[in-house]
């Protein structure tokens, strides 16, 4: 196949939701329908693929048997195919009233030298569909209304069925227990709301080649008093203990285990500790035998912009925070902080490569950064270093109890 005398083809792929779910064994005479769309693609070949049906136009739609026996064909425009999230009137008629109900997309197909690539479908909503790639090399050669390319995407499914049909599952993380992260000091009364908001538009038109906002996922935010402890000994325990309230009345349990600042520090949280507002000390004393130093107390005002690489499925989190002491609000720390999350991924990727883009991330954080003012250099200035150095300047903000086991 000659992709320089040809243009390249990209379908979505239509059938029975029961292809995914395994409810019911494939019938010959069921229909699959070809919509062929403009490349979705972000980057070729790419991991993730978002199809929003309304941008896609007027598009040429092929209805077959499971056998590859024609059953009919037309033009459809892309946001009356699946309204609502079920087939349309156009292929309705095309497809017969019996199979409509349960036609979902089955996945997003791209035309390769020797075959094509299969991305299976993992989020379907009237608006727009989310597909992750599920074959390794190119599969089917041949005319794409062959179907020679629906087996080997039918088992790539099943042989990853268990992530692919649960909410959420096709997400993994490289690095478990292990927090990596550059950050940048923002300059004195940064509007983090309005920082946030301009990288965020800058994905969403592209600006970081590969890159787009994740998916139905682009933006948290988040505003929480943070109690932090550092934790003086044993050395191997050194680092810090930060209780954070839940809306329950609990708090979550933040421990960071380093010795200095650095890229990646373990981490862990524990949920649902139940410990009085006053009892933090207490607990990481008597409770963990820890010897600890009480830091003041702040409130983090925190905007998370994710980011995800269509190339590879990796998810980092860009995070641009405001923490302020309670006892003295004037005392701030503006950071922007880039953070690896998590993949959106069913093939393999080694670590390193997950420490090679997050640098070329970085990278373009750092220009895009400086060019707005915001920051000029990276560094790992940690939250516990800033309480440290507020303390040692301001000691009047330590506070009262402060002795260690």
């Amino acid at each position: 196949m000659d992709n320089d005398a040809q243009p390249r083809g990209t379908w979505v792929v239509l059938g029975g939701v029961h292809l995914l779910n395994g409810i019911a064994p494939r019938r010959p005479d069921e229909p699959i329908v070809l919509v062929r769309v403009p490349s979705q693609e972000v980057c070729v070949p790419s991991i993730t693929v978002v199809v929003r049906w309304d941008t896609l136009g007027m598009c040429q739609v092929t209805a077959l048997t499971a056998e590859s026996t024609p059953l009919g064909g037309g033009l459809i425009e892309g946001s009356a195919l699946l309204p609502d999230a079920m087939a349309g009137a156009a292929l309705r008629e095309m497809i017969g009233e019996a199979s409509a109900p349960g036609l979902v997309p089955l996945c997003y197909l791209a035309e390769h030298p020797d075959g094509y690539h299969a991305y299976a479908q993992i989020r379907f909503h009237p608006e727009d569909a989310c597909f992750v790639r599920v074959t390794r090399e190119p599969v089917g050669g041949g005319s794409v209304e062959a179907l020679r390319w629906l087996d080997p995407m039918l088992a790539a499914h099943r042989t990853s069925a268990l992530r692919l049909n649960n909410h959420l599952r096709y997400f993994h993380t490289h690095f478990a227990g292990t927090e990596l992260e550059y950050k940048y000091n923002l300059a004195p009364g940064t509007d983090i709301w309005a920082a946030s908001m301009e990288l965020l538009k800058a994905l969403r038109y592209g600006e970081l080649p590969d890159c787009r906002p994740e998916y139905r996922d682009e933006f948290q935010i988040y505003a929480f008093e943070n109690h932090l402890f550092e934790v003086t000994a044993p050395d191997a325990e050194r680092g810090y203990a930060s209780f954070i309230p839940t809306v329950d009345g609990g708090h979550v349990l933040k421990r960071k285990w380093y010795a200095e600042d650095t890229f990646a520090r373990r981490e862990q949280l524990y949920t649902d500790i139940e410990v009085a507002p006053g009892g933090f000390g207490e607990y990481l004393r008597s409770g963990l035998g820890l010897q600890v130093r009480a830091m003041p107390p702040f409130r983090r005002v925190r905007y998370d912009v994710q980011c995800e690489s269509m190339r590879t499925g990796h998810v980092y989190g860009i995070f641009f925070d405001r923490c302020s002491l309670l006892a003295a609000p004037e005392v701030v720390l503006s950071q922007c902080e880039l953070e690896y999350r998590r993949s959106r991924s069913l093939l393999d990727h080694d670590e390193d490569e997950v420490l090679r883009e997050m640098e070329r991330i970085d990278h373009w954080l750092s220009d895009h950064l400086a060019t707005s003012g915001l920051a000029e250099q990276r560094t790992f200035y940690s939250k516990l270093s800033f309480l440290r150095d507020t303390i040692t300047t301001r000691p009047e903000l330590a506070p009262k109890s402060t002795m260690t086991r």
